[in-house]
C-alpha cells in the first residue's frame, strides 16, 4: 500500500508541473476572447460603482465575456448586453458606459440606490436597441440627447423620479416600438410629436401628473398598448379609438377627460378598456358586443346613459364595471324602465 500510494503521489505532482499557472491561464484567456478596450471599460465601470460584491466575478486579467452582467458577441467577442439586476449598489451610472461601442442592450433594474442622471455618453453607442432603467432613483428632466441612438427600440424608464416634460424628440427614433415613462413625476403636456411614430407602438405614460389635452396627432398613430392613466389630462379621446387599429390595451382611467363614448369606433383587437374615473358621457357602443377578445372591461365612475348593450364578452363582467354613471341600466346593474 505504501508504494502504491508513493507512485500515485509522484504521479500527481509530476502531473501538476505542467499545468499552467494561474496568471498564464488568466493572461492566455484575456487575450483569446475578451477585447482590450471593452475589459479596459468595464475595470472602470466597476470602480465607479465602487466595486460592489454584485461584479465580484470581473476580476483583474481574466476574460471579461465570462464576467456576470455581461455577454459578448460569439463572433466578435466584443461585449454586447450588459444587465445588472437587484443588485445592492450605490452611485450613478458611469459614463464609461460609453465606452462599450458594441453594446446593444443596457440595463440598470431594481437598484434603489442608483441615481443621478442618464449620462450624455450613452449617445456614443449607436448600436443599442434596448435600454431599461428602471425601479431606481434615477431622477432630474428625461435627457433629449435619448433621440440621438437611431437603432433604438425599446426604452423603458419607469419606477424612477424623472421629473420635467417629455422630449418631444423621443419621436424621432426611427425604430422605437416601445416606450414606458409611467410610474414617475412628469408634467406637462403629451408631446404633438407623438402622434409621428411610424410602428405600432407600445406607449406607457401612466402615474405622472401630465396634463391638459391629449393631442389629436395621436389619432394618427397606431397603438398596440397605450396607458395613459392616472394623470390630469383633460378633454377629448375619442380620436384613440379606431375601428381598423391593432389597439388591444386602452386605459384612460382617473383622468379629467371628457367625451361622447357613442361616437366612438372599436378595433375587434381591443382585450382590455379601462375608461373609469373620468366625465365620459354618452351611451355604451353596441359593437362592443362584437369583441370576441375582450377580457377586462371598466367604465365605472362616469356620467354614462342608456341601455348596456346585451351579448358577446359583455355578461361577463359584473356591476362593478358599470357602477356610478348617470343612468346606465340593464343586466348587471337594475333594469332599464
Amino acid at each position: 500500500m505504501d508504494t502504491r500510494f508513493s507512485f500515485l503521489l509522484t504521479l500527481l505532482l509530476l502531473l501538476l508541473c505542467f499545468l499552467p499557472t494561474p496568471s498564464f491561464s488568466r493572461s492566455l484567456a484575456t487575450s483569446a476572447r475578451c477585447n482590450k478596450n471593452d475589459y479596459a471599460a468595464l475595470m472602470k465601470i466597476k470602480a465607479a460603482l465602487h466595486n460592489p460584491y454584485h461584479l465580484a466575478s470581473w476580476i483583474p486579467n481574466t476574460d471579461c465575456c465570462n464576467w456576470y452582467c455581461v455577454e459578448c458577441d460569439s463572433n466578435t467577442n466584443r461585449i454586447v448586453e450588459l444587465t445588472i439586476f437587484q443588485a445592492n449598489i450605490s452611485g450613478q451610472i458611469p459614463a464609461e458606459i460609453g465606452d462599450l461601442p458594441y453594446l446593444n442592450t443596457l440595463i440598470f433594474r431594481h437598484i434603489t440606490n442608483l441615481t443621478g442622471t442618464i449620462p450624455s455618453t450613452i449617445t456614443k453607442l449607436k448600436l443599442l436597441k434596448m435600454v431599461r432603467l428602471s425601479w431606481t432613483n434615477l431622477s432630474g428632466p428625461i435627457p433629449s440627447f435619448l433621440s440621438k441612438l437611431p437603432n433604438l427600440d425599446f426604452l423603458e424608464l419607469n419606477f424612477n423620479q424623472f421629473t420635467g416634460s417629455i422630449p418631444s424628440s423621443l419621436a424621432n427614433l426611427p425604430k422605437l416600438t416601445g416606450l414606458h415613462l409611467d410610474r414617475n413625476r412628469l408634467t406637462g403636456t403629451i408631446p404633438e410629436s407623438f402622434g409621428k411614430f411610424k410602428q405600432s407602438m407600445y406607449l406607457y405614460l401612466s402615474h405622472n401628473q401630465l396634463s391638459g389635452e391629449i393631442p389629436k396627432s395621436l389619432g394618427e398613430a397606431d397603438f398596440t398598448y397605450l396607458d395613459l392613466s392616472r394623470n390630469k389630462l383633460q378633454g377629448e379621446a375619442s380620436m384613440l379609438f379606431k375601428a381598423n387599429a391593432s389597439t388591444q390595451t386602452i386605459d384612460l382611467s382617473r383622468n379629467m377627460l371628457e367625451f361622447n363614448l357613442s361616437k366612438v369606433e372599436l378595433t375587434k383587437n381591443l382585450i382590455s378598456l379601462d375608461i373609469s374615473h373620468n366625465k365620459i358621457f354618452g351611451s355604451i357602443p353596441e359593437a362592443i358586443t362584437g369583441l370576441m377578445n375582450l377580457q377586462q372591461l371598466n367604465v365605472s365612475y362616469n356620467r354614462l346613459c342608456g341601455k348596456i348593450p346585451q351579448g358577446g364578452k359583455v355578461q361577463n363582467f359584473d356591476s362593478y364595471s358599470f357602477y356610478h354613471n348617470k343612468c346606465l341600466c340593464g343586466s348587471p346593474l337594475d333594469a332599464c324602465k
